[in-house]
């Protein structure tokens, strides 16, 4: 899409389509920067029909033609999609098939990149294996699904199928791999693997540290002592099968941690504007991860994806050439591509922890996620020793109750996506808010008569404020 390299198609009959498909995508943009209006179903749907009505008239010219070479019009169609599933996921379409077409592109990449790498412990693994179960279940739901506006054509669903097959078959790959480590030696790795992280991040802070990358060094040098010197064999100095796989991990760590030291954190002037790049990605991805639930809108995710793809394509070999054609060192390979992985690894979290609830529904769903963690933690620290205690909790949750219109929560005119998400958890909260009241007038009655006046006093004017 962004490259002249990218042919565009020769059939006319695709050159319509991909103008169709360009105006869409354009479209799709034009409404992603929009930050005047919350994005509405009735907003992305049309666009999302055009996009399947240009996909089944794409099929028919290919299956006449033949025609299964990539070119621009293919760019330009994932480009939809992927634009596509990200509103779904901001207009709280979460479950639904076409919504996984995101998360599967960034899984792929990640997984791609453990492939890579030959870097990753079993906690990296379950946590993939878990998210593609649950879009396999998202998919097989969406094929059956009865309500017609809600059923996604059938060429989108074998799509999102081919998808999810194409990362289970690459996570089985990595999953054999790591078999080939000893159950003893399962958390040694896995410890090694967390070092060898941390050790990365140190190198990609603005201000160096040696002494904390010399901390990290000495902790993996501990870890080598308790086995032998590194050797990582059993106490009778016999050789454990698969105990070579830590061993080159172990081996890995030191030689890393050296390079780290020797370079300081000192990048070479003609891979400093790629660098720069890459750390501000990677610190504005870190910055939204502490207030992601306030500020983040999922199709943000798509221009940060198409940088860190670009950049990522880029390489040749899986190394970048500078102006003249050199490969970059090795020091500077590695730092690149751990700031590009850990990109990619925000991303994913963040669309793991996107709520099935729309946009404007959001700013509900977060003051009762709030409400609900305080109540919570008043639950564990004992409770309350008077209902005057809760008047807060309780008129807040009386007022955001009382947005209600015939049982739902409108925002401008509309009923948006996620009612029953953000109704669940209002009754949680006021469950919650039932239980410390009524174990705060219990806790009282067992005390003295004043207390029990008391008591009833505020329960009484507790319920009139109600």
């Amino acid at each position: 899409m962004d490259t002249p390299a990218i042919p565009l198609p020769r059939d006319p009959r695709e050159r319509a389509i991909l103008d169709q498909l360009s105006m869409i995508r354009d479209q799709l943009l034009l409404l992603k920067q929009d930050r005047t209006n919350y994005i509405r179903t009735q907003d992305v749907m049309p666009l999302f029909d055009r996009t399947m009505d240009q996909v089944k008239e794409l099929n028919i010219v290919r299956a006449e033609t033949g025609n299964k070479g990539e070119n621009r019009l293919d760019k330009v169609l994932e480009s939809c999609f992927q634009l596509l599933s990200l509103f779904y996921l901001t207009i709280g379409r979460n479950n639904e098939a076409p919504a996984t077409y995101a998360l599967t592109s960034t899984i792929k990449r990640l997984l791609d990149h453990l492939v890579e790498a030959d870097l990753y412990s079993a906690k990296d693994l379950g946590s993939i294996k878990s998210t593609l179960e649950g879009l396999t279940h998202s998919i097989q739901h969406g094929s059956k699904e009865q309500v017609p506006e809600k059923k996604p054509p059938p060429y989108v669903i074998t799509l999102l199928f081919n998808r999810v097959e194409l990362c289970q078959a690459t996570l089985a790959k990595l999953q054999k791999r790591l078999e080939r480590v000893p159950e003893s030696l399962l958390s040694t790795h896995q410890k090694l693997v967390s070092i060898l992280r941390a050790v990365a991040l140190a190198n990609t802070k603005s201000k160096f540290s040696t002494s904390e990358v010399k901390k990290l060094r000495q902790q993996i040098v501990e870890i080598g002592d308790r086995y032998n010197g590194g050797k990582f064999t059993a106490e009778d100095g016999t050789v454990v099968p698969g105990s070579e796989e830590v061993r080159e991990l172990y081996q890995r760590c030191l030689k890393w941690s050296d390079l780290v030291l020797e370079r300081k954190g000192v990048v070479a002037d003609q891979w400093r504007p790629i660098y720069d790049v890459l750390v501000g990605i990677r610190n504005d991805l870190e910055k939204l991860s502490l207030t992601q639930a306030w500020s983040l809108r999922e199709t943000d995710l798509y221009d940060f994806q198409r940088q860190l793809d670009k950049i990522d394509e880029s390489r040749q070999n899986g190394n970048w050439l500078d102006d003249r054609a050199r490969p970059a060192d090795l020091w500077t390979q590695r730092t690149l591509l751990y700031l590009i992985r850990r990109s990619y690894g925000y991303i994913y979290s963040f669309m793991l922890a996107s709520e099935p609830v729309s946009e404007a529904l959001l700013p509900i769903y977060n003051q009762l996620q709030t409400l609900k963690r305080c109540l919570v933690e008043v639950k564990k620290s004992g409770g309350v020793s008077s209902v005057r205690e809760l008047y807060p909790y309780s008129m807040k949750l009386n007022s955001l109750d009382n947005m209600k219109v015939d049982g739902k929560f409108v925002v401008n005119g509309d009923i948006p996506e996620g009612q029953g998400s953000v109704s669940e958890l209002l009754a949680e909260c006021f469950d919650l808010n039932y239980d410390l009241r009524v174990a705060a007038e219990e806790a009282n009655e067992a005390g003295s008569p004043e207390a029990d006046g008391e008591v009833d006093g505020e329960t009484k004017a507790e319920e009139k404020a109600e």
